[in-house]
C-alpha cells in the first residue's frame, strides 16, 4: 500500500498541527506496520523526548475522530492503527507472530457484494480480518 501523508490530511481537514502532532503524524505516515499507542509513543519519543504517552493517546483519538486513522483490533488485546486508506484492503493476521498482511482480492470483493445482494442489500462498506497460521509449520 502507498504511504499516506497524515500531516497533509490534517491540513485538509483543518486540524491544528502542533510540533508534537507533526512528529506523531510523521511516525504514523512512515509506519509500515499497524502500531499500537505504546509503539507510536516509543517511536515519537525517539524523535522528540518531550512527547508523553498522554499526548499520543489524545492525538490518535483526534486523528481517528477526523477520519484520518482507522483503529483495528487484531485479537492481541491492543488497539492498532493505520492511516485511513484511500483504497479498500483487508487484513490477514498471523496469530503466532502477530504479523499483519494487507491484501485485496477482487474475487472476494465480488463474492461479498453478491452475498449482500442475495440477502437484499447493497454493500456500502465492510471490514475483513482473517486470522491464520502459516502452512507447513511443525507443531
Amino acid at each position: 500500500m502507498q504511504p499516506i501523508d497524515i500531516e497533509a490530511l490534517c491540513a485538509q481537514r483543518g486540524l491544528r498541527i502542533t510540533d508534537q502532532r507533526r512528529v506523531i503524524a510523521r511516525v504514523l505516515s512512515e509506519s509500515r506496520d499497524h502500531p499500537d499507542v505504546e509503539s507510536l509513543h516509543e517511536r515519537a519519543a525517539a524523535i522528540d523526548p518531550r512527547i508523553s504517552i498522554a499526548t499520543v493517546y489524545r492525538t490518535v483519538r483526534l486523528f481517528e475522530e477526523a477520519g484520518i486513522l482507522d483503529r483495528h483490533d487484531f485479537g492481541d488485546g491492543r488497539a492498532r492503527y493505520e492511516a485511513a486508506p484511500e483504497a479498500h484492503h483487508d487484513h490477514l493476521i498471523d496469530v503466532e507472530t502477530g504479523k499483519v498482511m494487507e491484501f485485496v482480492d477482487p474475487e472476494l470483493e465480488a463474492l461479498q457484494r453478491r452475498i449482500a445482494e442475495k440477502l437484499g442489500y447493497r454493500l456500502v462498506d465492510h471490514r475483513m480480518e482473517l486470522f491464520g497460521v502459516r502452512l507447513g509449520r511443525e507443531d
